[in-house]
């Protein structure tokens, strides 16, 4: 499961889109575990963007003082244990998150400029996701939300690319047991990996 992984954030970190797959990955964990855990008891949502950082920030703006500004590089960076708890708690606030391709989160409280024109989202979707589909059509990011209904999602070039339900992500933590041969087949979106008989 982890190759899978590995080579899914390979995939979506590709030549034109700009950002490291550990970066995307640590992203990610981050995304879940506000999908998964909320704060203070409450369901949260939020929007990250990752990689084409310049022309992000350019389509964006803050409407509270951004409060990573002036912050040393150093401390923002989304590997680091304190830096991870800040975003949690920032993500409360309004607005989303601008990391760079190496993994700075270089703004916080960001409202990205959307629009819906050319866009193919599915129904029942709502501004956070119109917001990360059109920043991530408009840039070379990737954009990543945290729905308030615990589903993590990822867009590129405008499209939806990934859905992650949290306790599926936490459970593909863990490596299988069975020693080959084994077969895995797909049932309902979920995989059910089974030993075969010699």
């Amino acid at each position: 499961m982890r190759k899978i992984k590995t080579f899914i954030f390979k995939q979506l970190c590709n030549g034109e889109i700009s950002c490291n797959p550990e970066v995307l990955e640590a992203v990610l964990e981050i995304a879940v575990e506000i999908a998964r855990e909320g704060r203070e008891g409450r369901r949260i949502g939020t929007i990250f963007t990752v990689g084409d950082e310049k022309e992000v920030l350019a389509r964006s703006r803050t409407l509270i003082l951004d409060p990573l500004l002036g912050h040393p590089d150093e401390v923002k960076r989304v590997d680091n244990p304190d830096m991870r708890e800040t975003i949690k708690e920032l993500a409360q606030l309004d607005g989303g998150f601008v990391i760079s391709g190496d993994g700075v989160v270089l703004s916080a409280t960001r409202y990205f400029n959307a629009t819906s024109t050319g866009l193919d989202l599915p129904l029942g979707l709502g501004g956070r996701h119109v917001a990360a589909a059109s920043i991530s059509k408009e840039t070379k990011a990737i954009a990543i939300v945290v729905s308030e209904s615990s589903v993590v999602r990822i867009f590129k070039n405008g499209s939806l690319v990934a859905e992650i339900l949290p306790e599926l992500w936490l459970l593909s933590k863990y490596d299988i047991h069975l020693k080959p041969p084994y077969t895995e087949k797909t049932v309902q979106g979920m995989a059910i990996i089974t030993k075969e008989e010699a």
